[in-house]
């Protein structure tokens, strides 16, 4: 049976490490959009789940006693991907909205076209993806922000699986 005090406490911890994890996606946000040459934005978001892993752990060490169960592993990694990701579309919504212009539509358009020959040659139909794009481009900053939100939960939900499976560990039974 879970208690009321166990979901808090692993809420309380959650939005904490959310936190956090907001501030490592903002910035890989910021090296995408800014600094389009670098890569070092592609390893700040690959580090994601190394990230809450090594957060999960912490947790599991500190309030736990090193004793955390599949469940309680997998309820703090989906929460704390739920709070970075609305912290994180806050920040994408403000970039939308006052900083973006179009720069970010135009970044994608520039990666269609420079992945062309790749989509032809493994038989993927460019019109329809370049109809997609111009049909993304009618989207606002708040639709922009909430479906990176989405995307970012959905994901959350899946990684967190194998987060928690390897970070779990049980109490040791005396024989």
């Amino acid at each position: 049976m879970v208690r009321p005090e166990d979901i808090m406490q692993v809420k309380a911890f959650a939005r904490q490490d959310g936190a956090f994890l907001s501030l490592l996606w903002i910035a890989s946000f910021a090296c995408i959009v800014f600094a389009t040459g670098s890569s070092i934005g592609n390893l700040l978001m690959i580090a994601t789940p190394f990230f809450v892993g090594w957060r999960l752990v912490s947790f599991r060490e500190y309030a736990l006693d090193g004793i955390i169960s599949f469940r309680r592993g997998y309820m703090y990694s989906v929460y704390t991907f739920f709070y970075a990701s609305l912290i994180f579309m806050f920040a994408q919504y403000v970039y939308f909205k006052f900083l973006d212009h179009g720069n970010f539509l135009n970044m994608m358009r520039t990666a269609v076209n420079t992945l062309t020959p790749i989509y032809q040659q493994y038989g993927m139909n460019i019109e329809e993806i370049k109809g997609a794009l111009e049909s993304m481009s009618t989207l606002g900053p708040i639709q922009w922000s909430f479906m990176f939100m989405m995307q970012n939960i959905s994901i959350g939900f899946i990684i967190s699986i194998f987060i928690a499976m390897i970070c779990v560990k049980k109490a040791k039974t005396k024989k």
